[in-house]
């Protein structure tokens, strides 16, 4: 039976021990050898066998021959050492082994029948290739540093897998070019160099048994278990979502501990709730912190000890004995959780990178004393890979979920943020699975609303005011260029001058929402085609001139329009950039959900309850100086805009408004608009009342509730009068605001009625 049969190879195989008698033959010459007499006759012995050092090729001369070649190698297996080294006598890359120590072939019996010594990861077209790259290396002299770790899977009696690490020792063994040989020049290696997969190419410069590979070698192996394992343990960690994930890494854990049913888990802690969780694996890794449960917190879980070691100093926490453990009375609930899943000895490991818990390893034991403080070092090899890898889901996680919020949800305000993360996990984890999961709407319950507006008085009238000047000049400049036309021979044109001059006649009157439409269209659809088509060569610096100031952004006819529209740039920009400034500070007071709108001015909602933050009390305190801060920033505002006036290209003034409402709301995001709006028939009168207070007068009169230079505070009752007036007062101590308050009753609106405002003047400058 040939050697190679089973595999291609450019070889011609030759299994010689010629390099072993030579060497016998130098020791018998050396007269002081004491042995000379033995070796002669181990020399004899071997004569009578010329095929050993010829070469042999037939598996069944090893057997034949194998007390012999036992004995000629006994200087390099040392029969003091057979039950402590592992080696064997071999071919390269392949499974052909014999002369094994006693070690060596205990491993091997204990792996079973059916178990064949195969090299990890090692496959046909690598075993040819790394067969040419001998040759190469022999006999051209080419350097090829193709080596790379080989290992040996092999199973323990118990079902446990080590992985051993394998050496050749290749003095034994030289290469020598048959009469099939193809002789190779430099540029043949050098293209073999740059086509490593190109097995073709290989065959075609190396053909099968073209050379002859005459000798053997010693093969050593040396268990690299537990170097192994966390190499096998990272690469896996990439295919955390695979199938059997969570069989594939208990066997790995196994082969590290020699332990073969230790069991292994991971519970995530979610830092920004405080909560052990266990959602960051999609459920491919079990929890035995959590069993059945998704979340709780550290408390509910751990001991006292194992709280203090794995959150706060990033130890290990190991129980040799849980039921002992919980005779102490010191276990809290953590025995008793790992009792009913049938849990005798763990150990509890943070995965921690720059003091931040990204969660906690869990490795088990369904016996006592197998897991303890002692081999608990073992996983000092691994975690590096395991904190790693969560890192990189974490971060991956992190990024799918922006984008679920993003698609889902639109830009989302930092204080209710934990809340659309931890709906868009769920959907990311159930993806994970391959199940379906229906987003829940995002409810905050029992929030304290604030309402207020700084809103830029007769903006409606300053705009139309803009247009009418802006249409004005452009008929202006229109109508003698149409006259100019009239005089010539071209079709008559006086339609259209009386349209302009009608035109003029409506700008007289007041300004109707279509009118800028209905004439900007007229202009464009059907004076401006006109223009261009008849208008004569004499009329073409006029024609020109016109169409240059159609310009939006430089031309006459828009002037006025971009004053105007400059000015409630200015005025919104100057607001949003003071409330917006001063609202990040004042979230360190309690954090609220926040949304501003710019309009013709500025308005802005503020929710605050302990469902925004349900991890931070709250109390009436908070929201008192929320509302204190809402009037102070308001004031700021007014001062702002005082102090911006002067520079507007229109000198408009702002009108400043509050809306109180006492008791709790709730409020929903409506997934259709992409926004937060009241929830509920009851809650919805706080805002009906926002969108109509702002037009109201005051009772039995014309005049509007707000003015200029001054801030509007609606309310209901004589509580929230009382409440605010004490802020007024702290305006009034900081001269925020003039020292006399109006009281005033507002006319009933549609559905609301019986509402009252106080109303003060600012002080600007005065503070």
């Amino acid at each position: 039976m040939d050697l190679l049969s089973f595999y291609d190879t450019p070889f011609e195989l030759k299994l010689s021990f010629e390099p072993i008698v030579t060497y016998l033959r130098a020791r018998m010459e050396n007269s002081a050898n004491e042995d000379v007499e033995a070796t002669r006759r181990l020399l004899t012995e071997c004569e009578r066998h010329p095929e050993l050092m010829e070469g042999i090729s037939d598996r069944r001369e090893l057997t034949r021959h194998e007390g012999l070649i036992k004995r000629m190698l006994a200087d390099y297996f040392p029969e003091v050492l057979t039950y402590n080294e592992i080696k064997a006598v071999t071919i390269p890359f392949t499974d052909i082994f014999f002369n094994y120590t006693e070690r060596l072939k205990a491993i091997v019996e204990a792996a079973g029948t059916d178990f064949t010594l195969t090299i990890r990861d090692f496959d046909r077209d690598q075993f040819y290739i790394m067969n040419c790259c001998m040759i190469l290396n022999e006999f051209y002299g080419t350097q090829l540093d193709f080596s790379k770790p080989l290992f040996y899977d092999i199973p323990t009696g118990n079902g446990i897998i080590k992985h051993y690490r394998m050496l050749y020792n290749g003095d034994f063994m030289e290469i020598l070019p048959t009469d099939q040989s193809v002789p190779l020049t430099q540029e043949d290696i050098d293209l073999l160099l740059n086509n490593y997969d190109d097995l073709t190419l290989w065959k075609e410069k190396f053909p099968e048994n073209s050379w002859q590979l005459k000798g053997f070698v010693i093969m050593t192996l040396y268990d690299a278990t537990v170097e192994s394992a966390a190499s096998i343990l990272k690469e896996r960690l990439l295919g955390l979502n695979v199938s059997g994930f969570q069989d594939t890494i208990q066997s790995v854990f196994r082969s590290i501990f020699r332990i073969p049913d230790i069991r292994i888990g991971v519970t995530v802690f979610d830092s920004e709730r405080r909560m052990l969780v266990r959602e960051l694996f999609g459920h491919q890794m079990q929890s035995f912190l959590l069993p059945g449960e998704e979340e709780r917190l550290p408390e509910e879980v751990l001991c006292g000890e194992a709280t203090s070691n794995l959150l706060e100093e990033s130890k290990y926490f190991s129980v040799s004995d849980v039921a002992e453990f919980k005779r102490t009375g010191n276990a809290g609930p953590l025995a008793d959780r790992l009792l009913a899943n049938g849990i005798h000895s763990f150990i509890l490991a943070p995965v921690v990178k720059n003091k931040h818990l990204y969660g906690i390893l869990e490795v088990v034991s369904l016996r006592a004393k197998e897991l303890n403080s002692i081999n608990a070092h073992k996983l000092e090899v691994v975690m590096p890979f395991l904190t790693e890898s969560v890192e990189r889901l974490r971060a991956e996680l992190q990024n799918q979920v922006q984008a679920v919020i993003q698609d889902k949800f639109t830009a989302i305000h930092e204080s209710v943020y934990w809340k659309f993360r931890e709906e868009a996990r769920q959907l990311i984890l159930h993806q994970q699975i391959g199940k379906d999961y229906k987003l829940k709407e995002i409810v905050f319950p029992d929030v304290y609303p604030l309402y207020g507006q700084v809103d830029i008085k007769g903006s409606s009238e300053a705009r139309n005011a803009s247009v009418k000047h802006d249409l004005t000049v452009q008929i202006d400049m229109l109508v003698p260029l149409l006259q100019q036309i009239a005089g010539t021979d071209v079709p008559d044109v006086r339609m259209e001058l009386q349209q302009l001059n009608l035109f003029k006649d409506v700008l007289e009157l007041p300004m109707r929402a279509s009118t800028e439409q209905q004439m900007t269209s007229y202009f464009a659809e059907h004076l401006h085609p006109l223009l261009e088509e008849l208008a004569s060569p004499e009329l073409r610096e006029m024609t020109e001139a016109y169409f240059l100031e159609t310009d939006r952004l430089k031309g006459r006819f828009h002037e006025f329009r971009r004053k105007y529209e400059l000015t409630i740039s200015m005025v919104n920009d100057k607001m949003a950039e003071v409330i917006d400034g001063r609202q990040r500070e004042v979230q360190a007071l309690y954090p609220h959900y926040y949304e501003r709108f710019k309009t013709d001015g500025i308005e802005h909602n503020v929710y605050m309850g302990q469902s925004i933050a349900p991890t931070i009390p709250f109390s009436i305190s908070k929201l008192r100086e929320l509302r204190l801060w809402q009037l102070l920033i308001l004031c700021e505002m007014e001062r702002a805009h005082h102090d911006l006036k002067p520079l507007l290209p229109y000198p408009l003034d702002v009108t400043t408004l509050v809306l109180v409402h006492y008791s709790t709301i709730d409020i929903r995001f409506r997934m259709d608009e992409k926004r937060f709006d009241v929830d509920g028939s009851y809650n919805a009168r706080f805002e009906i009342v926002k969108k109509r207070i702002d037009k109201a007068n005051i009772k039995d009169s014309d005049e509007r509730i707000t003015a200029a230079g001054k801030i509007t505070i609606v309310y209901s009752n004589e509580e929230e009068e009382a409440e605010y007036l004490g802020y007024i007062e702290e305006l009034q101590s900081r001269r925020l605001v003039a020292s006399w308050v109006e009281k005033i009753e507002l006319e009933d609106l549609q559905g609301v009625s019986g509402l009252k405002a106080l109303r003060i003047a600012l002080l600007h400058g005065q503070s």
